[in-house]
């Protein structure tokens, strides 16, 4: 499985709790990666931090008016930009965007772009 399809059974899983309100780790497959777990894992201890970076730089929007896939594919990249030093953080925005063009609607990957570019570039997170 290649770390697109993981990072893509991550935002499932969180999207999934989102949803249903189940816990996190019920929601992650049996035989996932250490990494999809990872991702999971850390996004659900850092979900405050998250949500605070999405809403202050998601002008004019608040967090419960943004679609929860679109939320949870920023969660996961969010994540990757602030505690995971092996991954450049243009592998994570743009692994990001391209799961938003391939999942979510029309504006969604230019709306993801946008939300994680301005945390990289105002240097909240690692270059």
């Amino acid at each position: 499985m290649t770390r697109t399809d993981q990072r893509r059974a991550a935002v499932f899983a969180l999207y999934q709790h989102d949803v249903t309100g189940r816990p996190p780790s019920e929601l992650v497959e049996p035989g996932a990666s250490d990494f999809t777990r990872e991702l999971v894992e850390g996004v659900n201890a850092d979900a405050e931090e998250l949500d605070a970076l999405i809403e202050r730089y998601a002008e004019g929007w608040t967090l419960d008016r943004i679609a929860p896939l679109e939320r949870n594919i920023m969660r996961v990249a969010l994540h990757e930009l602030l505690h995971r030093d092996d991954i450049p953080a243009e592998v994570a925005i743009d692994e990001a965007v391209e799961t938003a063009k391939e999942l979510c609607s029309r504006d969604a990957p230019a709306f993801v772009n946008g939300i994680l570019g301005s945390v990289q570039r105002d240097g909240v997170a690692r270059a």
